[in-house]
């Protein structure tokens, strides 16, 4: 009886040991095959913006790396909202992507009531890229210099324009921060995109633009507008000789338009480390990095962590920003 007994214990956890390994396997098996299909990567603006070069550019060489077809999905509309909603409410196996960007951050500085919470309903993966705006002038203004520009605004309060892409976009709230720090007033133009914006700036009806640098370098170099300084934090490898607007007078200033890989909130770990790799891998690339920067576009990356700690600051400064200027949205 004893050793019938002891037989059956062994056997029983033979059969847990069993049982065991093949679910250790089938976990395995599972990371290991991802991706095993085509992955879409979901972007909130229209083809041929900045957001869309970015997304092909990576989209391409993500492709050869993960070893499936990247396809771009561009779903245009409420900037950038109904593409991260789709997202969000798409299935979390990693299959789905979203290029998330400034405007997500500014959107949730709003206050307004959006379908989604950007930041718990999404995992953010990798901060891929980002460009400065350029503050253009038309030459018939008359300024050459950040400085110049606002001893001339302070004279004339109220009368002197500026155009964005629209309300709540990075080039309008680059003209509102400007006011705020400089203590000016640039009154805003909203247009309907960068190229109506820059349309009536050229003109010189909108004398002023925090303008893509995407959209301001063909002019730039034309001589049809002057360049006077960027907004990012640092100078830009696309226009190294201009100075940024903080070292022009006016210290801390920096917004850029950058763009970010994002998931559902619960995908597994594993498949989003796996895409952090991947993406890293892919814009480190010498001839990714040569592509986007031909659009004027900086290459950036970085870990998860690094670019949920980065969220979480542009969504502060953004909210801070709105508040204090009075931004009007609507």
């Amino acid at each position: 009886m004893n050793t019938l007994r002891h037989h059956l214990g062994d056997s029983a956890r033979r059969t847990w040991m069993a049982a065991l390994c093949l679910v250790l396997a089938s976990a395995a098996w599972g990371q290991t095959s991802y991706p095993n299909k085509p992955i879409k990567l979901v972007v909130g603006f229209p083809s041929g913006s900045s957001a869309d070069v970015t997304a092909r550019i990576l989209a391409r060489k993500l492709s050869d790396t993960l070893g499936q077809a990247v396809v771009v999905d561009n779903k245009p509309g409420a900037s950038s909202n109904i593409a991260t909603d789709g997202v969000v409410r798409s299935p979390a196996d990693g299959y789905t992507l979203l290029l998330g960007s400034v405007a997500n951050t500014i959107n949730a500085g709003m206050g307004k009531s959006l379908p989604f919470n950007f930041a718990t309903d999404l995992s953010p993966i990798t901060l891929v890229t980002s460009l400065p705006n350029i503050l253009v002038v038309h030459p018939s203004l008359g300024v050459s210099t950040v400085q110049e520009l606002v001893a001339l605004v302070k004279t004339k309060p109220g009368a002197i324009d500026f155009a964005s892409s629209g309300n709540g976009t990075s080039p309008h709230l680059s003209g509102e921060l400007f006011n705020l720090m400089a203590g000016v007033k640039l009154s805003h133009v909203p247009y309907k995109g960068s190229s109506q914006a820059m349309t009536d700036v050229l003109s010189g009806l909108v004398p002023v633009m925090f303008a893509p640098a995407s959209t301001a370098l063909p002019h730039i170099q034309s001589g049809a507008l002057k360049a006077l300084a960027v907004t990012s934090a640092q100078r830009s490898a696309i226009a190294p000789k201009l100075p940024t607007i903080s070292e022009s007078g006016l210290s801390g200033y920096e917004t850029s338009v950058w763009f970010g890989v994002l998931v559902p909130q619960l995908t597994p770990r594993d498949v989003q480390d796996k895409l952090s790799q991947a993406i890293n891998q892919s814009v480190q690339a010498p001839e990714v990095k040569q592509q986007l920067l031909s659009q004027g576009i900086d290459v950036l990356g970085g870990t998860r962590a690094d670019f949920a700690k980065y969220m979480a600051a542009e969504t502060e400064k953004w909210e801070k920003l709105i508040k204090a200027s009075g931004a009007k949205f609507d």
